[in-house]
Order: C-alpha cells, then sequence, then structure tokens
C-alpha cells in the first residue's frame, strides 16, 4: 500500500487556513480561472507542490509580487516525441520548461522502434531525474508496418510490463489503422491487452465509417487532423482535438477556429516533433497558445484547451487549474494575448538556471545504433524497366505527400534523377543489422541540386534516408553517418560539407540544446545554398519513410503506395 503521509496533508490545512506561512506566495496578481473564463484576483499561496490558497490574502516564505503579471495553469503538451527535439530528455526540459511547459506527455516509439524494451525503458528512468512532469505512453506500433525494417518488435506481452509503472499513461498512437481495419491479430492483442485504458489515435483523413471502427476500439484523441471538415466531425464524435504546432505540421492556424466556449473541453494542444531551433526562436507550447489568439481563438478558452481540458483528457486530475489541491504548475506573463512568459513555478518550485545544475542523468543508450556496413554509389543505381516512374510530391508546411508520376531520363536500364525538374533521387538504407536492404525512388519539392542531404532520422523505422542528384554524394552521405554513429550530413563534389552528430540511438544528440540548434541552423543555410526551397529540408526528409501517412512514401524496401498499402511495383 502506498505510504500515508498524514504530516504533509496537516501542512497544507494551517497553510490554506492561514495559521502557518505559505512556503511561496504570488502576492496581489490576477490569474486565469479556466472554469469561469474570468480574470480573478488574488494572492496564490503554495504548499510543497500544491497550491493551497487563491483570492485571498497569504504570507508566505517566499513572495513574488504578482501585479505586473497574469497567471496561467502550467502548459500541456499532450502528444510528442522528445527525440524528435533531437535532444536528450534533460535538455528537452531545460529547452521547454522555461517556455512554459510543466507537463510532457511523449511517446518514444522513435527510440523503441530503434532499440526495442531497452529504449523505452531509458526514457521511464530518465524521467525521474527531471524537473518537468515527462508522462510515458507505450509505443503501440514498434515496427509501424510490415512495409520497412525496424531495429526491434514489442508486442502486447512486451509492453503489458509497463503498463502499471508510475510514468505510464496507456497506450499511445495507433498509427497502423489499416492493420485495425483488417483485424490484423497484433494491433487486436494491443488493443484488447489496453481495453479500458487510455489508448492515443493518429487517424489522417479517416471519416465516415472507418472513423467508426476506429473509435469503437476505444482510441480516444487525435493530433492529426489538418483540416477543418475533419476537426468537426472527429469533434462531433466524441474526439478530443489535440491541435498541433511542430516545425513541419503547422495545424493550429487553420484550426484555431473550432476552439470556442462549447468545444475547448474538447480541445488541447501538441508539438508531435518540433526541433530546439524553432523552440529557441519560436517557443514552445507558448507559440502555439499566442498563433491561436491571433488567428481569433478566445483567449480563456485557448488557454483552457492547453491547461485543464489536456489535464482531463489524460486523466491527470490533479493539474490544469489554479485552484486549491491542484499541481502548483503556474506559468507567470508578461502578457497574455501574446503569451510572454516571464517566469515558470513547477511543482511548487521557481525555475530558474540553477534548477537545471547538478542533475542525475542515467547514461545515454543506443550508442552502436548503426549497424551497417559502408555503401558504394552503385548501390543506389534504380534498376528499372522504363523511363515511367512513380515520384514522391513534398509540400513545405506538411507530411503529406503527393503521389505523382514522371517520365524520367532513363539510359543502360537506370532511372536518373533530374534536377533541372528538381526530380531528386531518394534511397532508404536499412541500418539496423537485419538485412542490407535499399529503397530506391524519387522526390520532388526540395528544390536541391548539386549536393545530397542524409538523415538517420527517418519515421518510424529511423533507416538512412538521402537525397541528391549524384550518387557518388549520396553514397558519401550515408556512409559519414554510419561512421559518426548517425545524425544529419550535406555533401557536395565529394566533400562532407556539415553535419550534425546524433549518437543516441542515431536519434539525439549529446550537446546542449543550444549547440544542436546552432548546428541544425547552419546545416539549413547549407541547404538553402543549394537550392532547397523547404523550411525544414531535414525534418522533411526524415517523413519520407512514413509509410503511415499519405499518399506516397519510401521504406528500404521500396516505393510505398500508403492508400493501398502495398509496394509499388517499379
Amino acid at each position: 500500500m502506498p505510504r500515508r503521509d498524514t504530516a504533509a496533508i496537516a501542512r497544507r490545512i494551517d497553510r490554506a487556513l492561514g495559521r502557518d506561512v505559505a512556503d511561496l506566495v504570488i502576492k496581489r496578481t490576477r490569474f486565469v480561472n479556466v472554469v469561469t473564463g474570468e480574470i480573478a484576483r488574488g494572492d496564490i499561496a503554495i504548499c510543497d507542490d500544491r497550491i493551497v490558497g487563491t483570492y485571498d490574502d497569504y504570507r508566505g516564505a517566499i513572495e513574488i509580487d504578482g501585479r505586473d503579471v497574469v497567471c496561467v495553469p502550467g502548459f500541456i503538451d499532450t502528444h510528442l516525441h522528445v527525440e524528435s527535439t533531437l535532444v536528450t530528455p534533460g535538455e528537452f526540459d531545460r529547452c521547454a520548461l522555461p517556455r512554459g511547459t510543466t507537463t510532457a506527455i511523449c511517446d518514444p516509439h522513435e527510440i523503441a522502434n530503434v532499440m526495442g524494451a531497452p529504449g523505452l525503458r531509458y526514457f521511464l528512468d530518465a524521467a525521474n531525474g527531471l524537473t518537468m512532469d515527462l508522462r510515458v505512453q507505450l509505443p503501440s506500433c514498434v515496427p509501424a508496418t510490415a512495409l520497412e525494417t525496424s531495429g526491434a518488435r514489442l508486442g502486447a506481452d512486451d509492453l503489458l510490463q509497463f503498463r502499471d509503472h508510475p510514468r505510464v499513461i496507456g497506450l499511445a498512437e495507433l498509427m497502423n489503422f489499416p492493420g485495425l481495419f483488417a483485424k490484423d491479430p497484433e494491433v487486436l492483442d494491443k488493443l484488447a491487452a489496453f481495453e479500458g485504458a487510455h489508448i492515443d489515435g493518429h487517424a489522417p483523413f479517416l471519416k465516415g465509417l472507418e472513423l467508426n471502427a476506429y473509435l469503437s476500439c476505444g482510441i480516444r484523441n487525435c493530433h492529426e487532423t489538418t483540416t477543418l471538415d475533419e476537426a468537426w466531425e472527429k469533434l462531433r464524435k466524441g474526439v478530443h482535438l489535440l491541435i498541433r504546432d511542430g516545425s513541419v505540421c503547422k495545424d493550429v492556424a487553420t484550426l484555431a477556429s473550432v476552439i470556442n466556449p462549447a468545444t475547448s473541453s474538447f480541445c488541447s494542444f501538441c508539438t508531435d516533433d518540433r526541433n530546439p531551433l524553432d523552440i529557441l526562436e519560436e517557443g514552445h507550447l507558448d507559440h502555439l497558445i499566442r498563433t491561436a489568439i491571433a488567428k481569433g481563438a478566445p483567449v480563456a478558452e485557448v488557454y483552457r484547451a492547453a491547461t485543464w481540458s489536456a489535464a482531463r483528457g489524460f486523466g491527470l486530475a490533479d493539474r490544469g487549474l489554479i485552484a486549491p489541491g491542484q499541481r502548483a504548475d503556474i506559468v507567470l506573463l508578461d502578457d497574455l494575448e501574446q503569451c510572454r512568459v516571464r517566469r515558470v513555478i513547477a511543482a511548487g518550485r521557481a525555475v530558474s538556471e540553477a534548477t537545471f545544475v547538478d542533475r542525475h542523468f542515467i547514461p545515454p543508450v543506443g550508442l552502436d545504433s548503426m549497424k551497417r556496413a559502408p555503401i558504394t554509389a552503385d548501390d543506389l543505381g534504380v534498376a528499372a524497366p522504363g523511363p515511367s516512374s512513380p515520384v514522391i510530391g513534398v509540400t513545405a508546411g506538411t507530411v503529406t505527400t503527393q503521389f505523382l508520376n514522371f517520365a524520367l531520363p532513363w539510359r543502360d536500364g537506370l532511372r536518373l534523377a533530374d534536377p533541372d525538374r528538381d526530380i531528386l533521387k531518394v534511397c532508404v538504407v536499412a541500418r539496423h543489422g537485419k538485412n542490407r536492404n535499399i529503397g530506391r525512388g524519387f522526390v520532388t519539392g526540395f528544390g536541391l541540386r548539386g549536393a545530397a542531404l542524409a538523415s538517420s532520422i527517418g519515421h518510424d523505422s529511423h533507416n538512412v534516408c538521402v537525397i541528391g542528384d549524384d550518387d557518388a554524394d549520396m553514397a558519401i552521405a550515408v556512409n559519414r553517418l554510419i561512421a559518426m554513429g548517425g545524425g544529419f550530413a550535406a555533401v557536395s563534389a565529394g566533400r562532407v560539407l556539415g553535419e550534425l552528430k546524433l549518437p543516441v540511438a542515431g536519434l539525439m544528440s549529446l550537446a546542449p540544446f543550444e549547440v544542436v540548434a546552432r548546428s541544425l541552423a547552419a546545416l539549413k543555410r547549407l541547404a538553402g545554398d543549394f537550392g532547397c526551397r523547404l523550411p525544414e529540408p531535414f525534418l522533411q526528409l526524415a517523413f519520407l519513410p512514413l509509410p503511415v501517412i499519405p499518399h506516397l512514401r519510401i521504406t528500404d524496401r521500396g516505393l510505398v503506395d500508403v492508400d493501398r498499402f502495398a509496394l509499388c511495383p517499379v
């Protein structure tokens, strides 16, 4: 049985009644009451990690003058992959917490697809050393599909051993909806194992009977909603909308209008995949909040969505309000509509640079994840019976791709890139030591010319993805990633011009987030120098192998027609 801490309860009673001095008091402040929507006035008193008083006058051992700020509950990121920030959980904490994100709900399926259960344990153990409250969803799709080679496999029994872990909320995004509709035994087994528990959704473009069938399995939310029609159908069917703005997928501006007094209890925000450069320059959830308000969403409802609705949507009944008994996660703002964060209190403690000093971190894992021998330029040739070829169409601001067809240059039985028409070769090189697969195809939309870009991040199985117009440069880029244990690389005319090392499972850096942000900015500038038109070239590259998002993708097994959920013929 859990230990009974009656002394802590007694302390709260005395401080709430004003008999004793509170640990911390924000004096004479204004705060958003997300229940009533009003801007309230009064003191906020804290004992240990709990709020014990609001509206009334209190004395505190530490007092903060709150007259020039507006207080709101701490922000809750309802769905993200910490790995996509390119830094370890400890650096993510230092990066996002000062921007007001006091709780984050992560799905470590990136590292799980590389390493399996040891990667999942790394996240559960790392979370214990953070100031932010990092909660974990158990990856439902390891591997994501049978159309690619991942580094590991996690079945229902593998996940159940973690179900009762205090950091675990439930089952993470159920991406394999084609498998659900086909009643794939593995998918059904995972759904049955977590029936009655929390199950996250991932349902791009699902509607009508298919959406009904998907939701009937106990799935509660969706972060893949990108259009208003889609949003309204999902809301009408009881879906909790997790409105996303990451580094590539930017849906808040489109969906902000669905947030109103009637719907805000079923709307929240998430970043999904947001890199440290964007967090440094724009912000984290604070950026999403100010964007939604700028697009006309009511201020009180936006903050309700970012706090109370998020907490209730994930069964976190102890947070999301500035009210007695709630966890003392509070963001002090200089400006409510602009969501300008002055100060953050997490679990009753003021956050400062000193907060992140002398934290205990567990050793990194997955430092030997690049299990692939070097390749040659000849390995990347696209043997084909003729010039007509499917081509992946990429558009900035979305990870959805187009299924295009072009007649390409064709010589000696090989299809070739056509940079004059912005058609590059794209290859996915298996790197988990299971086989020597290489998937080969073509992509348009990057605008790159005279260079190759490679990434060991390739959602969701994280094989090496490389694009370019010269096979020799592409091979050099792949081999550089193999040599440095994973990351990003840019190559031109036989030379490596830029790189970012990501040695933790080929996904995360061991450097501070500021260093990673600077390196990423330099790589983006470099890609721009070679004509790339995309604002996030390496992240768009990393999403090309994602075979659960329409319409045309590429994995180590070849081109994938996502609508048919099948490999394309050459």
